[in-house]
């Protein structure tokens, strides 16, 4: 190495990256074996911001309010169905967090939905030949039990339609076992997104049935004929786990109540009424229909933008508050919730700045078809009215699908953007950051903002270890499932993706969206 010399008196050797980085605009110097160095074009395109980011990490680590906010909507607040009043509950509660936090415009926006429903008692457990208690639980606004149910299981899973409908009103008042036995559980998980370019399955994972004699559509109104008190189902959940989610919220009590059961158990039952020994059950299902307010409800707030020519252009985030009922939906999608807001308060708590507003939207009925996202970009978004604000929209960010850090986002075939955000992601990799996956994921909020309004909206990739087996839509899907280091990890994720979207000279490359 060349030693530089200053008049006659010599000077130790300039570093290599020194030299460099008074060439080069260098944002990034990497070391590899020895003293390598790496440049990346991307950055030198793209300005970061390091030391917001930096400002960002350890407000989000050393002052963080994550944990607090997910044990409240988890335990304090529990399962958040939609348009029940533990869901107004946990709506007002983040409300007024973000006010007391100091967003500005925190409100609520309602929607009509439809009734509620909470289940106020249940009791499920075999008598004779020996007491047993078991596992299950209503799905969502299933109807009440005349009471208390107590006889001989009659199995059904064994007939033909016409058997079915040679038996209409002879069951009424009995205790249904109405599918075949449950002949297989999920075991695996779907694959970890991080690791494959090509898209991984969305959605829960496909439903596990046994070829019966009749179609799974055909079999709830030959059911309903035969007059049952309440029907009992399996899942394909293993150990206990139960996958309840809910039946036609419009048909009422024309249903027949509905139970799921532990696939173990239930499997248990039929077989024994199969060999014939006399078996006797008890059940109640006491549920209750909320009408006095048939809203739903989405949370809005913003930190406003600064920058004349800017501030009407919009960032956003968000995630969904309502769960399903028989877990607390903490990894569906209260971990969401509690990242989303944690992640203005950090914006907050560092004085940013940002040149472009940033929004925060918490969605109520996603789990029963997006409406709350849907309404929400239907009211501001959509049509020729909303033409301004379509246009000055940069993009929005969801937080929901799988569970844990965010490892990164579907980048919905934008190649643009990617370019973009794969400069960001690299800021993040200290803590946890992977990459970004080019392909299409679907079934969450963001989908209201892409097909409803054709603007850029991405989904976060996240972790899929235990949570087809045991977390998604179950009874598992508790405060255990996340830790606090996942939760700061992702409020950091989101408020930097957000700040440096806000800060950019140009809004978000639509790329392939119409």
């Amino acid at each position: 190495m060349q030693t530089l010399t200053s008049g006659n008196r010599p000077t130790r050797p300039t570093p290599v990256f020194a030299l460099v980085e008074r060439i080069l605009p260098v944002r990034r110097i990497i070391p590899c074996i020895g003293i390598a160095l790496a440049v990346s074009a991307a950055e030198a395109q793209e300005p970061v911001d390091r030391d917001m980011i930096a400002r960002i990490k350890a407000e989000g680590l050393d002052h963080s309010r994550v944990l607090a906010s997910f044990d409240t909507l988890t335990n304090v607040f529990g399962p958040r169905l939609t348009a029940t009043p533990a869901f107004k509950r946990s709506a007002d509660w983040v409300r007024a967090r973000l006010e007391e936090w100091g967003m500005d415009n925190a409100h609520l926006e309602s929607w009509e939905f439809g009734r509620g429903w909470t289940l106020e008692k249940f009791t499920l457990e075999m008598i004779e030949p020996r007491y047993f208690p078991m596992i299950g639980y209503p799905e969502a606004w299933t109807p009440s039990t005349p009471g208390e149910i107590v006889g001989a299981p009659v199995f059904l899973g064994d007939k033909t339609a016409e058997e079915l409908r040679a038996l209409e009103n002879e069951l009424r008042g009995s205790i249904v076992l109405s599918e075949p036995i449950q002949p297989a559980f999920i075991r695996e998980d779907r694959p970890q997104p991080t690791e494959f370019e090509e898209p991984v399955r969305i959605g829960a994972p496909p439903r596990i049935r046994a070829d019966g004699p009749v179609g799974f559509r055909e079999l709830p109104a030959l059911v309903r004929g035969t007059g049952a008190a309440v029907e009992l189902r399996p899942n394909q959940g293993a150990h206990g786990t139960l996958f309840v989610l809910g039946r036609d919220r419009g048909r009422g009590n024309e249903m027949v109540p509905s139970v799921i059961v532990s696939a173990e158990q239930y499997n248990m039952v039929a077989r024994m009424v199969q060999q014939g020994v006399a078996v006797r059950l008890r059940v109640n299902v006491e549920t209750r229909y909320h009408e006095d307010d048939t809203n739903g409800y989405n949370i809005i707030a913003e930190i406003p933008g600064s920058d004349p020519d800017l501030k009407d252009e919009v960032v956003m985030f968000g995630a969904h508050l309502d769960s399903w009922h028989s877990g607390t939906g903490g990894t569906d999608n209260a971990d969401g919730v509690a990242a989303a807001i944690e992640a203005m308060r950090i914006l907050k708590a560092v004085g940013a700045n940002p040149r472009r507003t940033i929004r925060v939207g918490i969605w109520g009925g996603e789990e029963q078809g997006l409406h709350g996202s849907r309404q929400w970009v239907a009211r501001h978004l959509e049509g020729d009215a909303n033409r301004e604000a379509r246009e000055k929209f940069s993009v929005y960010f969801n937080q929901d699908i799988g569970k844990g850090s965010i490892y990164g986002f579907y980048m919905e075939e934008n190649d643009e953007a990617k370019a973009i955000f794969d400069t960001w992601l690299e800021q993040l990799q200290d803590i946890g950051a992977r990459r970004n996956v080019s392909g299409h994921i679907g079934s969450s909020d963001h989908m209201s903002f892409i097909r409803g309004a054709g603007v850029p909206a991405f989904s976060t990739l996240q972790d899929y270890v235990d949570y087809d087996v045991r977390t998604h839509h179950t009874n598992m899907d508790t405060y255990e499932r996340l830790t606090e280091a996942d939760l700061q990890q992702s409020a950091i994720v989101l408020a930097t993706f957000a700040y440096l979207s806000a800060m950019r000279d140009e809004k978000i490359p639509r790329g392939l969206v119409p």
